[in-house]
C-alpha cells in the first residue's frame, strides 16, 4: 500500500473525515504533517500546493488535495488504484 501524508491541524473536521475514509480503505498509517503546531510546515505546504487550507493529502508522490478532492476521487474509482500504487 501506498505511503499516504497528510498536512493537518489539531481541530479540524476534514482532517478527521479523510483519515476516515482513508482508514476504511485499509490504511493503516497515516504520515501527520501538524501545520498548527509547526509553522514552518504550513509555509512548505502552501509552496509545494499552492494551497492554504488542511487537509492537504499525498498519496506516495501523488498530490490529492483536501477532503473533497479525496472523496471525488474515491467516488470515481481512482482511490483504490492510487493507494494499490
Amino acid at each position: 500500500m501506498a505511503n499516504v501524508t497528510m498536512y493537518s491541524t489539531g481541530v479540524c473536521p476534514y482532517c478527521i473525515q479523510a483519515e476516515r475514509l482513508l482508514k476504511a480503505k485499509g490504511v493503516a498509517e497515516i504520515t501527520k504533517i501538524r501545520v498548527d503546531l509547526q509553522p514552518e510546515q504550513r509555509d512548505l505546504m502552501i509552496e509545494k500546493t499552492g494551497r492554504r487550507t488542511v487537509p492537504q493529502i499525498y498519496i506516495g508522490e501523488t498530490h490529492v488535495g483536501g477532503f473533497d478532492d479525496l472523496s471525488a476521487l474515491d467516488r470515481a474509482g481512482g482511490l483504490d488504484k492510487l493507494l494499490a500504487a
